[in-house]
């Protein structure tokens, strides 16, 4: 069953069960209602009433003048004597008087219902003054007029019940129709992302909680969309790296074995084959850390670095390679700077950094660490020649390179590196002329 029709069969029940209930309810209380109600109105009657005979009669022996009033009233009524325990007078025909007074007891005042046959009547009891006369006077309704009056009012409610369900189902359809037909769009939308057709995906109209979803989706389809992207960029790329070298060791190799070679080149083709052999293992390996990096998370070990001792690290890993390009390495540090981090693995992002700075700096590579405004900024940066504008967006892309570059793996690894440390790193223009980092975490104390 589709959930627009779950929707509002559900909704049809509820109301059907509330109306039920709520029905029931008004139904067991109208007729209370109304029997309280009509024993007001009989008992303001009878007091009128009452009122009237004791300024004009004060007396038993006024009995006739009693009955002469009372018959010219529209009441069904009793003139009840109870210290004789008897009827004096009433309107009501003589079977029906003998039929009351021989099934209910007149003496007692606390019952509201008298029953004769199949019908019952309300009553309303009022004493003359003065009380020691003993009479009293008794007005009855049928209790049936006040059940035609409970039928017709259940009649009209019931009317109302059907007229406002009605236009709550109505109402319903339209509201669950307003919100499934944006859940209807956005499952085609999913099937175009089932189906990778990202281009023919469209937004849809949808307000509240559906609108949060569907942007949701739309942000997993570009997401999705660019991590397909990028994997065949670094399939294309990865096989563009490979490919070169192993096509330098296959040519040499079948050199060699064909004996195309004399033994001074045969030696430098084995050494050439030696070194592309060393940078095949590079890439590789290079290439299982960045996987490794974007999928274990489990082997990620946190832990608290003071970074004045791992900047050090990282000084004294590049040391030899900046002395052999006589290239000065210095370090501004501020002391007691502590961070959140896998020691190991941020070490190999700033050594990435430093080599890269290290190969294309000129006579310097400055690294600086400072606290501030609860952030923590690590900066590298050289006196090269810095990077190109066009190659700045797509630097931490695998396989990107500029000049001299090695293996276009080594800033995709630090930026994965940083980002799963909970950092970030941005590139641009160095006062010294060449390429800066900016490595920014979050700060564990406040400043």
């Amino acid at each position: 069953m589709k959930l627009q029709y779950q929707l509002n069969a559900a909704f049809t029940a509820l109301l059907l069960i509330i109306m039920a209930v709520t029905g029931y309810v008004i139904y067991s209380l109208i007729l209370n209602v109304l029997i309280q109600d009509e024993q007001r109105q009989l008992e303001q009657k009878g007091e009128i009433l009452v009122s009237v005979l004791d300024e004009a009669f004060i007396s038993r022996e006024n009995l006739i003048g009693f009955n002469e009033f009372l018959e010219e009233q529209d009441l069904q009524l009793f003139l009840y004597d109870r210290g004789q325990n008897s009827v004096l007078f009433s309107t009501l025909p003589t079977p029906v008087v003998t039929g009351l007074f021989m099934n209910n007891d007149f003496s007692d005042t606390n019952e509201e219902l008298w029953a004769y046959g199949n019908e019952k009547f309300v009553t309303s009891r009022i004493l003359f003054v003065p009380k020691s006369l003993g009479l009293e006077l008794i007005l009855l309704t049928p209790l049936q007029d006040l059940q035609m009056v409970q039928q017709d009012f259940i009649q009209r409610m019931l009317i109302v019940f059907i007229i406002g369900a009605i236009v709550a189902i109505g109402l319903s359809y339209f509201l669950t129709r307003k919100l499934v037909t944006p859940l209807t769009s956005l499952k085609y939308q999913l099937k175009k992302i089932e189906k990778r057709d990202f281009t023919k995906i469209e937004p849809i109209r949808a307000t509240g909680e559906v609108k949060e979803v569907a942007q949701s989706v739309y942000d997993m389809a570009n997401e999705l969309q660019r991590y397909i992207n990028s994997q065949q960029t670094f399939f294309q790329n990865a096989s563009h790296e490979l490919k070169t070298p192993l096509m330098t060791i296959q040519g040499y190799a079948e050199g060699i074995k064909e004996g195309v070679f004399d033994e001074q080149d045969k030696e430098k083709g084995l050494e050439v084959i030696v070194s592309e052999v060393n940078r095949l293992k590079k890439i590789i390996n290079e290439m299982i850390l960045l996987a490794k990096l974007e999928s274990e998370e489990k082997s990620y070990r946190k832990e608290t670095i003071l970074l004045s001792h791992l900047i050090d690290k990282v000084r004294e890993r590049a040391l030899p390679i900046s002395a052999e390009k006589g290239l000065d390495i210095q370090i501004d540090v501020q002391e007691s700077i502590e961070i959140i981090g896998d020691e190991e693995r941020l070490l190999r992002a700033l050594l990435n950094l430093a080599f890269n700075g290290i190969r294309h700096g000129h006579s310097m590579l400055l690294l600086t660490a400072t606290q501030n405004n609860g952030q923590i900024q690590i900066i590298v940066e050289d006196d090269g020649e810095g990077i190109s504008e066009d190659l700045i967006p797509h630097i931490f892309h695998r396989f990107v390179k500029g000049k001299s570059g090695e293996t276009g793996l080594g800033l995709a690894i630090a930026r994965a590196i940083i980002e799963q440390s909970g950092g970030k790193i941005e590139v641009g223009k160095s006062t010294l002329g060449g390429a800066k980092f900016t490595l920014i975490f979050p700060s564990m104390t406040k400043e």
